[in-house]
């Protein structure tokens, strides 16, 4: 039997260059090294067929516990509710307004990059707060 030990999260979108760079700023991700015969992504994105330049790129955590994030182009905008969405943590181990505080920082932080603050959730009686946002393309995901 297979076990499976790495996952990757891939997003659809228009401007895949564009909507990584953006997570690598939230998330605090990397772009990888160019492959081998090439001396940055640009250079091998060049290389390929007009048709598949700028189809694709991707972003890697640095300390490598987190998945891959992949990013494609796809000729269609979004048109509903994304079916998966990624939950950015952001103030784990905080209570009560220290964690409210915390959230509502990195809210603003995230919508300085370009994303959208949808709504705000406060906490219930188990800590739990969300905030749904969008990405620089309008994908959904949750601050919590």
């Amino acid at each position: 039997m297979v076990s499976v030990k790495q996952v990757q999260v891939t997003f659809d979108c228009a401007e895949p260059e564009r909507v990584a760079r953006f997570w690598c700023e939230v998330l605090g991700y990397v772009v990888p090294p160019p492959p081998p015969g090439f001396a940055s992504w640009e250079d091998y994105d060049h290389s390929l067929p007009l048709e598949q330049q700028g189809s694709a790129f991707a972003c890697v955590d640095p300390t490598g516990a987190g998945p891959r994030l992949y990013f494609q182009r796809v000729p269609e905008g979004r048109v509903v509710k994304n079916r998966v969405h990624l939950d950015v943590r952001a103030g784990t181990g905080l209570v009560g307004e220290e964690r409210l505080a915390a959230l509502m920082a990195e809210r603003d932080r995230l919508v300085a990059l370009g994303a959208v603050c949808v709504q705000v959730l406060y906490a219930d009686e188990h800590n739990e707060s969300c905030i749904p946002m969008q990405d620089v393309e309008g994908n959904e995901f949750c601050l919590d």
